[in-house]
């Protein structure tokens, strides 16, 4: 109940908006959160997990709900045993109100309607509250549904991102967005949601396949292209490295790559995607339908590298980039082992059109309804259009269908 005050006198007068119909609100919420590297975050004597836990309450018992996703676990079965250990070491600051949980998998993950459902109920039972703490070990698509699903339960559970794949590691883990996939579209549902913390174990990429250490390359390459030619050519100078997985170069890509995403975040102006401008998705209007017409056969970085070498031959074609950039960005792609072509970019779609030109009508609408589309002058220099042509997509192609590997 609220008392009105005993001395009108004393009530502050304020003074009422030029249209007394309207009043209008404004006001900024700052988010901060850290991305931390190490190695063997569940050794007892590591403090980076419990640090980014207690940092801002460093009084408090936190409780923890972890949260493993299943090809992480099937690869490293002694992490659940690790894990218990490393809260009973640190018991003064931490609980762990359950053994971790299994979750499903990848993009399998994004795509099951009752997943979230089934983690709200697991959220409830534990009575995990907006103090509590989700911690997501795994790769991108479990740290998406997961994180969605924490997003949106209590209006918001913190939630902390242990990122287990190069991919997760460099891009998606260190982000603000959170999804999963519905009507056939990437991402459809989801939220802007800040973790908490991220932390990156490089240990975990050890017993990452080969495939999917290859595959998170790709988000690489591409923040290079828009964001930063120095890091072009490093990836150049060190592309057989690479290709091999040489942990000490693959830890440079994943901090450099993750800094540059970060510093788009924070200083683009548009954290949260208000507006129609998505640089960071630059190749990825192809690289999402990609994924839906090959049942997600592509892993989300291959059907980048696709995204990225298409909408590079089309800025050759469309006169905007040099043909001897593009040979570079080419060569690049190729030599770290990432794909340059899949049949599924030829797949019919309504009519005499090609289903890969309805991901442009898929990015539009995502984005609000006016399109946007990221392309290059250069390497290191983006340009943003309103339209991209269909002959000139088709001609692209073609380049493409020519030089497939």
């Amino acid at each position: 109940m609220v008392k009105a005050a005993k001395d009108p006198a004393a009530t502050p007068i304020v003074a009422l908006p030029s249209n007394p119909d309207r009043i209008r609100q404004s006001f900024a919420v700052p988010f901060e959160y850290e991305v931390i590297f190490t190695r063997d975050a569940f050794a007892p004597d590591n403090r980076a997990l419990v640090d980014a836990l207690a940092q801002r309450q460093p009084r408090r018992r936190h409780k923890v709900l972890a949260l493993f996703d299943e090809g992480f676990a099937a690869a490293w079965p002694e992490t659940a045993a690790a894990l218990r250990t490393y809260f009973q070491h640190h018991a003064e600051h931490l609980t762990l109100v359950t053994d971790p949980v299994p979750v499903l998998a990848g993009e399998a993950a994004k795509n099951d309607p009752g997943l979230v459902g089934r983690l709200h109920d697991l959220f409830h039972r534990h009575h995990m509250d907006r103090h509590s703490f989700v911690l997501v070990v795994g790769g991108g698509g479990v740290q998406d549904a997961v994180g969605f699903a924490a997003a949106t339960a209590h209006r918001g559970i913190r939630t902390v991102r242990m990122p287990t794949t190069v991919l997760g590691q460099n891009d998606s883990g260190v982000g603000v967005k959170n999804g999963i996939n519905a009507f056939g579209n990437k991402n459809f549902i989801g939220t802007f949601s800040p973790p908490y913390a991220v932390i990156n174990d490089f240990r975990f990429l050890e017993r990452l396949p080969r495939r999917d250490a290859i595959a998170g390359m790709a988000e690489a390459v591409k923040v290079s292209l828009i964001r930063d030619a120095a890091f072009f050519s490093w990836l150049e100078a060190h592309a057989a490295a690479l290709f091999a997985i040489d942990p000490e170069p693959q830890a440079t890509l994943i901090r450099r790559c993750a800094e540059l995403h970060l510093r788009h975040i924070g200083t683009g102006g548009d954290p949260f995607e208000r507006g129609s401008a998505r640089p960071l998705d630059f190749g990825h209007w192809a690289a999402h339908k990609l994924e839906a017409l090959t049942a997600h056969e592509l892993r989300h970085g291959e059907a980048v590298a696709i995204g990225l070498v298409l909408d590079s031959r089309y800025s050759v074609e469309a006169g905007l980039l040099s043909e001897a950039d593009f040979t570079r960005i080419e060569r690049l792609i190729a030599r770290l082992g990432l794909p340059r072509w899949d049949d599924a970019l030829l797949a019919p779609g309504r009519g005499q059109r090609l289903a890969l030109l309805d991901g442009l009508d898929d990015f539009r609408e995502h984005l609000g309804g006016d399109l946007t589309i990221t392309l290059l002058r250069g390497v290191g220099q983006a340009v943003d259009v309103h339209e991209m042509h269909e002959p000139l997509i088709e001609k692209a192609l073609g380049w493409m269908r020519a030089r497939r590997a």
